[in-house]
């Protein structure tokens, strides 16, 4: 799906109810500045819920690659958006993904798309870090795979507690990074550490 350009089943309806939700905050829907906000509002959450329509296991297995390299790879800094499902607000930041292969890789740019495939949905942080360890897990059956995300919060910083600089981590692992060792290499490796 182009996102600007295809959208999916749906679009009036939702067009429709963004309609009676703007009219129902009252405001006058007929006014030139918002005649056009429904529909807009409608191709937006489709965007935003882009990932809802893809398969991040596909997307693994298009890019695998029989190699011998056996020592930590890591993406780091993935951007990614994503909506709260508690409030439909945005949270945002980065994502570190790292795995150790078994004998497979995966191109690079697959583990920042199967990171924007999960944003792309209404999600809570901690489910999401675990999505996409588990996809990666069961996907190439690496020896271990790791997960953080770090993210600010708008439902915490425009509604509730209006804290503007909270940063939300949140962390998960499998196989080789059981061990303490594997995990502070990992996170040494983050922040630049030699």
């Amino acid at each position: 799906m182009n996102p600007e350009t295809e959208y999916r089943e749906g679009l009036e309806q939702l067009a429709a109810h963004y309609k009676e939700i703007i009219g129902l905050l009252g405001e006058d829907v007929s006014r030139e500045g918002l005649e056009k906000t429904p529909m807009r509002v409608a191709k937006a959450m489709q965007i935003l819920t882009r990932g809802y329509k893809q398969d991040p296991h596909r997307v693994l297995t298009d890019a695998i690659f029989e190699e011998k390299y056996s020592q930590m790879v890591i993406v780091k800094d993935i951007d990614f958006f994503s909506l709260c499902e508690h409030h439909m607000l945005p949270f945002y930041g980065k994502a570190h993904v790292a795995y150790i292969p078994n004998g497979y890789i995966t191109g690079l740019s697959k583990i920042a798309r199967v990171v924007d495939i999960y944003s792309h949905r209404l999600q809570v942080q901690e489910r999401m870090t675990q999505q996409i360890k588990d996809c990666i897990q069961e996907t190439l059956r690496p020896l271990g795979v790791m997960v953080v995300v770090e993210a600010q919060h708008m439902c915490m910083q425009m509604r509730g507690v209006e804290k503007q600089n909270a940063i939300t981590t949140t962390s998960d692992f499998s196989g080789a990074f059981n061990q303490a060792k594997t995990r502070e290499e990992f996170m040494n490796l983050l922040r630049g550490d030699r």
